[in-house]
């Protein structure tokens, strides 16, 4: 065949080839999607035909360049042959990754249908998280490490590197302490169930939920759409507020100042049909009681539960708005306010 048409049909071979295997590929993938719905992993599987094509025509056109007669090709025939064996490589890493993150995706839409427990399903997903990238650093290290093994100074330059290693790791290793232990501490949260992907946290003071989690920071989104960015040592070495932990329901308070002279019998009966009347109430439990007296007030708490710290907020909100809007209305003397009439005398003056 004359070289200046063999090239191009060797590229065109391929590309058809490829073209016909992906198609094929995602045909069968399609008819078991259909065939089997509860399954979500061959639908997640479609996703990487795009790397599977690039993967396959990097296949074949390293085996298939070499047979070329083509005189510019056949003079760099060495480039060309490292070039196609890189774009395998990182091809084959990013093919790998998908494959990976479909799998575990699919598991984890499995698992995430067939839980009701809201928190497992959130540790689940930490891990899955954490997994996933575990696995990315890994390939990527891996494909990396492969490819500079592909130029020969770097085979030479290796040997003289792992004599080395040794100093250099204990270099590292100091120099690295605060990433390492960042590094470990990611492993700890993922599968020491410390902290999860959703749980309501305070840290700092601020209130939020965890929005992200890597192997060396958490971000964590306030109630304000900030977001705080801190390193997972902060939660393996500092204590920190978890409401999420061992169930999402919780127990608030309301604390409200009032007169001596406030009727907390009739306060206490408002406070149940505020109660009644409060959607984000979840019934399991309520009180109000005085729990403290100052020289001009006393302290009312109110105890309210609700099914998750978001509806624990709203209803603390309207529980102490509408008990102050009750006493300014029914009961104005029970407000709080400053005595300005002269002190009575006491028994033994004259």
């Amino acid at each position: 065949m004359n070289p200046f048409l063999q090239l191009p049909a060797v590229i065109g071979g391929a590309v058809l080839l490829t073209l016909a295997v992906g198609w094929l590929t995602d045909l069968l993938l399609r008819r078991a999607d259909a065939r089997h719905p509860e399954t979500p992993l061959w639908h997640m599987l479609r996703r990487c035909r795009t790397s599977l094509r690039v993967l396959l025509l990097a296949a074949l056109l390293r085996a298939a360049y070499a047979r070329t007669e083509w005189r510019p090709l056949r003079e760099h025939e060495t480039a060309v042959g490292r070039i196609l064996t890189l774009v395998l490589i990182g091809a084959g890493a990013w093919f790998v990754v998908r494959v990976a993150s479909a799998v575990v995706e699919s598991s984890y839409a499995r698992y995430a249908l067939g839980t009701r427990d809201p928190s497992r399903v959130r540790r689940v997903r930490t891990q899955v998280t954490l997994i996933m990238r575990i696995v990315t650093a890994v390939v990527a290290v891996v494909a990396a490490a492969a490819m500079l093994l592909t130029f020969p100074d770097f085979r030479a330059v290796g040997t003289s590197v792992l004599a080395s290693a040794g100093i250099i790791g204990i270099v590292a290793g100091v120099a690295a302490q605060s990433t390492l232990g960042n590094l470990f501490a990611g492993f700890q949260i993922a599968f020491g169930d410390m902290v999860r992907i959703g749980d309501t946290v305070v840290v700092n003071g601020e209130w939020g939920v965890v929005e992200e989690v890597t192997l060396t920071f958490l971000a964590v989104r306030t109630w304000d759409e900030r977001r705080i960015t801190m390193p997972v040592s902060y939660f393996t070495s500092r204590p920190f507020e978890n409401w999420s932990r061992g169930g999402i329901q919780m127990t608030g308070t309301v604390f409200l100042h009032c007169d001596h002279t406030v009727p907390v019998p009739l306060m206490r009966e408002k406070l149940k049909e505020i109660l009644d009347d409060c959607d984000t109430w979840d019934g399991r439990g309520w009180d109000l009681a005085v729990t403290d007296t100052t020289p001009t007030t006393v302290v009312i708490r109110a105890i309210v539960t609700a099914k998750d710290p978001d509806d624990l907020w709203t209803t603390r909100c309207a529980v102490r708005e509408r008990l102050v809007a009750w006493l300014a209305e029914k009961h104005p003397y029970a407000l709080p306010r400053v005595s300005t009439s002269a002190a009575a005398p006491a028994p033994y003056e004259t």
